[in-house]
């Protein structure tokens, strides 16, 4: 298959809004991917590249390379050509890089250049996601989508799925089942505006705490533990004494889904930055234990002593986890069974508001009645935490590529110090519309400073609502702060720059250390 049939069906799946027209578009592309192809073909639809890192940087992929007449680069041509990149290491690496980057880019056409500028840069945003990509999949090979959807979540990748039923047909999915041992997609959910909207929405359910920690699926076999991310990535040897804890289960085999937080001794939680950058440590592990310990908290059981569990209710599944997980390690939870029902309503605001005052994120509201779908953004499991929000102004901002070439995208944010002068808070590019596109390089063109190429620094004068999950220590900006998850809401041309939020107001909102 060549990337040039990859890159017209990105832009066209771009192009509408239409679900079904989007899976018709996926499934004739399909249709004509070989099993080979299918992992690099799924994985460049979702904008990803296997290779993950490349050593690229955005300053190469700016460089003018005249581009084929022809489309001729096959996708596994441009795969080859990727791997080559990424294992380039030592003296004389960057030129080497961009040499090879050259070479495949004097092979590809000029709109294969844009597609492979924003699928090295991470710009392909395209709407193909694994959910429609997986639809798509079942009408090319004439599947139920209900046993792909399933195959994907038991296998933990698309990319092997597609490969095999291409490859067999239909037959292929019955291979797939729920093993210990092999970590399966973890079920998602989506968001409401408050617990009311949750209630309404979901009838009977259970309300959880929303715990500020690491999602981890933990796979206990007789005496053999493993700890997975929600990634899928094997952090075992990281996490000691979750392992201990997980080993300690009264149950020859489980899997179960949960989080892992760091608690202070005053039993509130640390900040999430100290529990991520304790998971991802691989150095010292004893001395990270002894300075953040981590305790597991679990809220669901998918598997126990060979039995899978994923097509029981969640009251069902509760029920077998309170059976095998002692009650310090679950989640705490308030079952309502009737939310229609005043005092029930109350009592879940109440849970919701004293959840938060312990110090964690919000709540999950999750119905009785619901299967595990993992990997599945379902209705049936509802978040609720609340969106803080910041008047802030934009100070630079950057260049786009990909989709987003000729226009001002990723902002640089700044509080207000003391002192007049803006203290830079962090970067987003997230929440902007093609029109806000348009809007912001007009304007911000207007106020421009100076242009380096990559960086247009602005006079600061242009205020903009930015809405954030958080705020957590950073060594990279200069007020030892930054926000978590930050994404433009709109711009506020109504105020001023001496009318935006100060830094001591970014400060109050950080978490207790």
């Amino acid at each position: 298959m060549l990337l040039a049939d990859v890159a017209r069906t990105s832009r066209e799946v771009a192009a509408t809004s239409a679900r079904s027209k989007k899976t018709a578009l996926l499934a004739e592309l399909f249709r004509g991917t070989s099993p080979a192809e299918a992992q690099t073909v799924i994985t460049y639809l979702a904008g990803r590249l296997p290779q993950r890192r490349t050593g690229i940087g955005w300053r190469a992929l700016g460089d003018p390379v005249p581009p084929a007449d022809e489309p001729a680069l096959a996708v596994l041509d441009v795969h080859s050509a990727l791997d080559r990149i990424a294992a380039v290491a030592g003296k004389g690496a960057q030129a080497e890089r961009k040499r090879l980057l050259h070479e495949l880019m004097a092979a590809a056409t000029e709109d294969e250049q844009q597609f492979l500028r924003g699928l090295i840069g991470g710009e392909v945003r395209q709407g193909a996601l694994d959910a429609l990509a997986a639809e798509a999949l079942a009408v090319a090979a004439g599947a139920d989508p209900a046993d792909v959807r399933r195959a994907v979540m038991l296998s933990g990748s698309l990319g092997d799925v597609a490969q095999a039923l291409l490859a067999r047909g239909p037959q292929a999915l019955t291979d797939y089942r729920l093993e210990v041992g092999r970590p399966v997609q973890p079920m998602l959910a989506h968001t409401a505006k408050d617990v009311d909207e949750a209630l309404d929405k979901l009838g009977p359910c259970a309300v959880e705490e929303k715990l500020d920690g690491i999602r981890v699926q933990a796979h206990k076999d007789g005496d053999t533990v493993r700890i997975y991310t929600r990634t899928l990535d094997d952090i075992t040897a990281r996490l000691p004494e979750v392992a201990a804890a997980v080993g300690e289960l009264a149950v020859r085999q489980a899997v179960l889904d949960g989080e892992v937080i760091a608690l202070g001794p005053d039993g509130r939680p640390r900040p999430f930055q100290e529990v991520a950058g304790r998971t991802a440590s691989r150095l010292d592990v004893a001395g990270a234990r002894a300075t953040v310990p981590l305790s597991p908290v679990f809220f669901d059981l998918l598997s126990v002593d060979g039995r899978d569990l994923l097509a029981l209710t969640a009251a069902d599944r509760h029920a077998e986890l309170a059976r095998v997980v002692p009650e310090p390690l679950r989640v705490r939870r308030l079952v309502a069974v009737d939310p229609q029902d005043g005092p029930t309503r109350a009592a879940a605001r109440d849970f919701a508001a004293a959840t938060l005052a312990r110090g964690h994120e919000g709540v999950v509201v999750k119905a009785l009645d619901a299967p595990y779908s993992a990997g599945r953004r379902g209705a049936s499991w509802l978040k609720v935490k609340p969106v803080h929000t910041l008047d802030l102004v934009v100070l630079a901002v950057e260049w786009g590529h990909g989709r987003r070439t000729g226009k001002l995208s990723n902002l640089h944010l700044g509080a207000r110090r003391p002192d007049g002068t803006f203290a830079m808070l962090g970067k987003t590019f997230k929440g902007l519309t093609d029109e806000l596109l348009s809007w912001q390089t007009r304007h911000l063109l207007e106020l421009a400073v100076s242009d380096d190429g990559w960086v247009v620094t602005v006079r600061p004068e242009l205020v903009v609502e930015i809405a954030f999950d958080g705020v957590q220590r950073s060594t990279r900006y200069p007020e030892g702060v930054t926000l978590r998850f930050a994404r433009v809401l709109r711009y506020r041309e109504d105020k001023t720059a001496a009318q935006a939020d100060t830094v001591e107001a970014v400060r109050a909102l950080r978490l207790p250390d």
